[in-house]
């Protein structure tokens, strides 16, 4: 029987896919630690020498972003994550403690499935495949279809760089005929063992309610605080460098600028001098009504968009020279669409009276959306790092640098990812940047160290009906351990 169907034959393709795979996982499971890291590594000289190419398909297929920053972002997610995972124990004994006979080994997952965004196609599949096979898994691909072709292409350099490492290129496969029906067959299906989501806040609550195991991140928005103790002109170069990169495709980028208010002059005065455009009430409130859709949600129009298309597409006429668009905003919800998170060069502003009335504009633009994800901050002041680091609902927190590139590791010691966990806050599984580490699984091997007739010496004596506690020492008056003390000598002297 021929399928025509294209539902039926992209259900029929995930089956196949996922068997592969499968099996092909099986085989990686009887490899060396030293074998695996062989072909993570011909995957990340595979991906630098392709990132270009890769960048300029991504931006013919999507229109997002800059060819230019997309290829920092390949060689980024090839180069920059192996440099940091190459090192890492994934395979076999991790750990072993002689002391308490405890052993961990290191159990891959088995087939995962990754979704694919729009918003950065050809990185995430690269970082993706190179975190799956290091921690001994196969991953299938689910691709967003406005990035098919770039996806797959990605897939295909992969692939070459798995065959050429001599192990069976079925460890990374991508569907070619995306349908919502064979993505959700591929979260649901019974030999997939994670689901690794990566995209819209729909797709991620899909992967967590397919059943299947899954590490998902939801939407960023960010606040960025400038603190009056911050370089103001190097602040600002910080946060129109990130808010500018890729036209703020990455997640982890500022979404609104934040200064005590009688710092507002200074901070506005170098915004502008360094590229950034403040609307007017009127052009404020045409653009407001263009970068949300009717039902909340961020117009796709404006993602990766340059501050020129987006000001023509709304209708406004910035300068040629205006590299972020920056609205004042005085409320945080519905009717305050600058609150939202925008991935593209605009920018919300607030004030606070203090430090302390900043810290809760933040947390209260994260609880709205983006809580868990992340917060930015630029200062010369430890003590209010400790404050904000006790109070912001995130799950990274940048300090002096580019949110964008700090929150995906590239600015700071965090591990390199394209996939941010935002913890339980969040409703995700971690807080962490995702890792090799968090798609395997452990089995302990514990050595017995003791028999119940030991165990059962340490229980108190209960004879009253209450057991008796021991209190510690510290907890103990002074006076009744010099007693406790007296009488134990007194006792040694006697038994001598």
């Amino acid at each position: 029987m021929q399928l025509y169907d294209k539902d039926l034959l992209s259900m029929q393709e995930v089956r196949e896919l996922v068997g592969a795979a499968k099996k092909a996982q099986q085989e990686l499971a009887e490899k060396t630690q030293a074998e695996v890291d062989r072909i993570v590594r011909s995957i990340a000289d595979a991906g630098v020498r392709n990132a270009r190419r890769l960048a300029q398909m991504a931006h013919e297929d999507t229109g997002f972003g800059i060819v230019d920053d997309k290829v920092i972002k390949n060689v980024f997610a090839s180069r920059g994550v192996y440099e940091y995972i190459k090192d890492l124990k994934t395979i076999g004994e991790l750990e072993r403690d002689e002391e308490k006979k405890l052993r961990v080994i290191a159990v891959p997952v088995g087939v995962i499935a990754g979704l694919i965004p729009s918003t950065n196609p050809t990185s995430t599949a690269l970082f993706k495949a190179e975190i799956a096979i290091k921690s001994g898994n196969a991953i299938v691909f689910s691709p967003h279809p406005s990035a098919l072709r770039c996806i797959s292409e990605t897939v295909k350099v992969i692939r070459q760089a798995i065959a050429e490492a001599g192990a069976n290129e079925n460890l990374v496969s991508c569907i070619s005929i995306p349908t919502m029906q064979a993505t959700d067959n591929l979260m649901k299906h019974p030999d997939v063992a994670m689901i690794l989501a990566t995209g819209g806040s729909a797709m991620v609550r899909a992967a967590y309610s397919s059943g299947t195991p899954a590490i998902g991140v939801g939407p960023g928005n960010g606040p960025a605080y400038i603190e009056r103790t911050a370089d103001i002109p190097l602040a600002v170069k910080r946060i129109i460098d990130s808010k500018t990169f890729d036209n703020g495709t990455i997640c982890a980028s500022e979404q609104s600028v934040i200064c005590d208010a009688d710092m507002r002059p200074a901070i506005q005065a170098e915004m502008e001098k360094q590229g950034a455009y403040f609307l007017n009430p009127e052009e404020r409130a045409k653009l407001g009504k263009f970068i949300l859709r009717a039902n909340g949600t961020m117009n796709p129009e404006i993602v990766g968009r340059s501050v020129q298309t987006i000001a023509e597409l709304a209708g406004l006429d910035v300068p040629a020279s205006a590299r972020v668009l920056v609205a004042d905003e005085d409320g945080v919800g519905r009717g305050h669409p600058y609150s939202n998170e925008k991935l593209g060069p605009i920018l919300a502003f607030y004030t606070g009276t203090d430090y302390k009335d900043v810290c809760d504009i933040c947390s209260t633009i994260l609880h709205y959306e983006g809580k868990g994800h992340s917060f930015s901050m630029h200062t010369k002041d430890e003590k209010i790092v400790d404050y904000f680091s006790k109070r912001i609902p995130c799950s990274r927190m940048m300090v002096n640098t580019p949110s964008a590139l700090g929150g995906i590791g590239a600015s700071t010691g965090l591990m390199p990812s394209l996939t941010l966990g935002c913890g339980a806050i969040g409703g995700s599984a971690t807080s962490e940047n995702v890792g090799p580490l968090n798609l395997l699984n452990r089995r302990y091997v514990a050595y017995g160290q003791c028999e119940l007739e030991d165990i059962r010496k340490n229980v108190p004596d209960c004879s009253d009906g209450i057991c008796k506690v021991n209190p510690a020492p510290e907890m103990m008056d002074p006076k009744m351990v010099d007693e406790i003390v007296a009488r134990i000598i007194a006792r040694l002297q006697t038994v001598n």
